[in-house]
């Protein structure tokens, strides 16, 4: 063996007996190899919640149990994996569970079978109304006139029970061709919050349909086509079979309160446009709408009214094909219609061309806004330089930041997100842009800005979720203005300067708005038909799907973890329900007992039932306060929050204010709308920027106060904000403060 030179290793030959076994060397002894771990436990359990992906959350729940367990709280009575196995299976029988079927469908000259999955939809609504906890709060007054004209069309003693039935394929991974088709379902004699939630009486994994495979050979041929919504048709017949009965008998089910009623079956929103295609001839049909007979070159057309979809017309265009094909194809052709026969055709009262809704999240936010108008703005922002492009991102990044609003530092280079991030863009594009597409530098970018700030009008209105005859109607108009500066955008002579005009701004999205406000009047607000809770269920399955599966049988596998959950949720709300009430037993026999009790209104206090605050404004994030002459204390906060009024629900909302020196790694001064009166003693509101918040003690007497810089200075006729100077800053009472207030900069006039 022979060694370089600079080692300083003289040459070694070896025999073959000896070669390769070194002398041993000394054994290494660490009596603590778990260090810095405290302990070998410590260090386990932190790498069993690493390799296990443990979020904060989980990891904070966890060490809970552990740490109730070994004080002797609570008995764990588990331990094996097949323990908990056995607990589950014991647990799962309290719901109604999935169940296979399969549908056999003729295809050329021989029969094709599809898996169809489904949890019975009517014992999953007999399961809600039969618990304690649910039961009190299911209805039958739900808002509306579509609703109010089925009432009335059922007998006195007859209640409707309704669905909401979401559906959309999905890809179980971001990459990879592994889809799944869920349907998911909601019951609207639930209260909104209730059935738009992800507990117990929310959104429900009931049925997963089969997915016709692609065939290279097939997949162009109109048989193969009409062989897809066939296979969707028989699939959701076998789902809703016992719905289509009890939509025309009724089921006579006695309440928590011992009052029977006859509950009538019917689907009241079938949520997600895509699905038209399965019912009709797809979105590139000579008519797109799934409401009314727009012709497909007239979406944009503000002017005109086009009759609505009868069931009635489409059966009698498919009974034409049976006998006719010829003509019966030229008949269908007319209004893109298929020669199936629509399964929500044999359920009373569930017309599908009115069960349909449009939705704000896919035909505006991921429609209209994020696949054009965003767009447009990065290619006009781009003809004007690369600089243009940064200035923008970076005045997006400046933008003030706000509770449930996302923040961007760049937006410039996305072209595909989810619609919530879309909807924040579409809010601040104005400001952030404002003074880069002007009139002077981009006419067509001057004009798509104000087509946005339409838009946005019409977003506004949608977004309500309590509606009068006023705000339907300005909604109305709104959208009506919309399309108009959309025309103006669309057909000026300076769009070529963006370097493509091919854009076909005709497109079913734009048209939906032409219906949004009628199904707003229809079915109460646009919340009852969204989409947005219905989303959110894909990103558990997904999850399941890569951590709790092995990638084969999927649909048994993820529908028995999914079954799994509900019961989980069920049995927690329960749990959940019990606590509360024995929290409350416990602070009104302490209430009983203490001759002064304490007004505890902390929402920080963990014991604090409901975790909410009474009266108008509580301070938060206290600091080490300041004590003069020992009689005198100044104690400064950091967030504060509001309650008022809001006109989306009309009920009361809370805001959260900050006023920190380091909120994540920057000083952040939020601003305020507060009351305040005039030089004559009127009462006045103004914004203004708060500065710093303090509680003031003297004696016995407290004052809650805030240092402001008011934001009405004179300004001229711009319709802007313009503040003080700094020695112009004053004290006011925190409670005068009305609710928050977000104010962007000035990018064109920093001034």
């Amino acid at each position: 063996m022979e060694y370089h030179p600079t080692s300083g290793q003289p040459t070694i030959i070896e025999s073959f007996s000896v070669y390769g076994r070194a002398d041993v060397a000394p054994p290494f002894v660490n009596n603590s190899p778990w260090l810095p771990f405290l302990c070998c436990a410590g260090f386990e359990f932190a790498e069993l919640a690493h390799q296990a992906a443990l979020s904060k959350e989980h990891m904070d729940k966890f060490l809970q149990l552990i740490w109730n367990v070994v004080d002797g709280h609570v008995k764990l009575t588990f331990k094996t994996h097949g323990d908990v196995s056995k607990a589950w299976d014991k647990a799962s029988t309290q719901m109604t569970p999935f169940k296979k079927h399969v549908i056999s469908v003729d295809y050329q000259k021989g029969k094709l079978d599809f898996d169809i999955y489904s949890r019975p939809l009517w014992d999953w609504a007999m399961d809600l109304l039969n618990q304690p906890i649910l039961a009190p709060h299911l209805n039958g007054m739900l808002s509306g006139y579509h609703w109010w004209r089925i009432q009335s069309s059922l007998p006195n003693d007859g209640v409707p029970f309704a669905f909401i039935l979401y559906v959309e394929k999905t890809h179980l991974l971001s990459y990879g061709n592994v889809k799944g088709y869920p349907v998911i379902a909601r019951c609207t004699n639930l209260p909104v919050h209730i059935q738009n939630c992800t507990g117990a009486g929310g959104g429900r994994l009931v049925g997963w349909l089969p997915i016709v495979p692609k065939d290279a050979e097939e997949d162009h041929k109109l048989s193969y086509t009409n062989l897809k919504h066939i296979v969707w048709h028989e699939a959701f017949l076998k789902f809703l079979e016992i719905i289509i009965l009890y939509s025309k008998t009724g089921f006579a089910h006695k309440c928590f309160d011992n009052v029977t009623w006859w509950l009538y079956a019917l689907i009241l929103l079938f949520l997600i446009l895509l699905t038209f295609q399965q019912m009709c001839d797809g979105i590139n049909m000579h008519c797109p709408c799934p409401i009314c007979l727009v012709p497909s070159t007239k979406l944009c057309d503000r002017n005109a009214t086009y009759p609505v979809r009868k069931v009635e017309d489409a059966q009698m265009r498919v009974k034409l094909y049976k006998e006719n094909h010829v003509v019966g194809e030229a008949a269908l052709k007319e209004q893109g219609l298929r020669p199936i026969q629509n399964v929500f055709w044999r359920i009373a009262n569930s017309d599908p061309h009115k069960t349909i809704s449009q939705d704000q999240l896919h035909a505006l936010q991921c429609g209209v806004h994020s696949y054009y108008m965003h767009e447009e703005v990065k290619k006009l922002a781009e003809v004007l330089g690369r600089n243009a492009l940064k200035q923008i991102d970076e005045q997006f990044d400046a933008f003030p930041q706000w509770q449930g609003f996302n923040h961007f530092h760049r937006v410039t280079n996305i072209s595909f997100s989810d619609g919530n991030k879309f909807r924040d863009i579409s809010k601040q594009i104005l400001f952030a842009s404002h003074n880069m597409l002007t009139k002077q530098k981009s006419k067509a970018g001057y004009m798509l800005l104000r087509c946005i700030a339409s838009y946005l009008a019409v977003d506004m209105y949608v977004l309500l979720d309590t509606h009068t005859e006023s705000t339907l109607a300005a909604g109305k108009v709104a959208y009506q203005d919309f399309l108009k500066h959309l025309d103006v955008y669309t057909n000026n002579e300076y769009i070529d300067v963006a370097g493509d005009s091919t854009k076909n701004w005709n497109f079913p999205k734009v048209h939906a708005g032409k219906h949004i406000f009628h199904d707003i009047r229809e079915k109460g607000t646009a919340w009852n038909f969204s989409t947005r809770p219905n989303k959110k269920q894909h990103g558990p399955l997904k999850q399941m799907y890569l951590c709790q599966t092995n990638h084969k049988d999927i649909a048994k596998q993820l529908l028995q973890l999914d079954h799994r959950t509900l019961v989980s949720k069920l049995i927690g709300a329960r749990i959940a329900h019990h606590d509360e009430q024995h929290l409350w037993e416990l602070r009104d026999a302490n209430h009983d007992n203490d001759d002064n009790p304490d007004d505890n209104n902390d929402p920080e206090d963990a014991a604090n039932i409901g975790a909410s605050f009474e009266g108008h404004i509580y301070l938060g994030s206290p600091q080490c306060p300041t004590t003069f002459a020992d009689v005198e204390e100044l104690q400064e906060y950091h967030y504060l929050k509001v309650h008022y009024e809001s006109v989306v629900d009309w009920k009361l909302a809370t805001d959260y204010l900050c006023c920190s020196p380091l909120f994540h790694g920057h000083e952040r001064c939020d601003c305020a709308l507060i009351r305040t009166h005039n030089k004559d003693g009127n009462d006045k509101n103004i914004f203004a920027w708060i500065l710093f918040m303090f509680k003031y003690t003297v004696g016995d007497r407290c004052l809650e106060l805030a240092l402001v810089l008011p934001m009405d200075a004179p300004i001229g006729p711009r319709p802007a904000l313009r503040a003080w100077p700094a020695a112009s800053s004053e004290f006011i009472s925190v409670h005068s403060i009305i609710c928050g207030a977000l104010l962007v900069p000035d990018y064109a006039h920093p001034d």
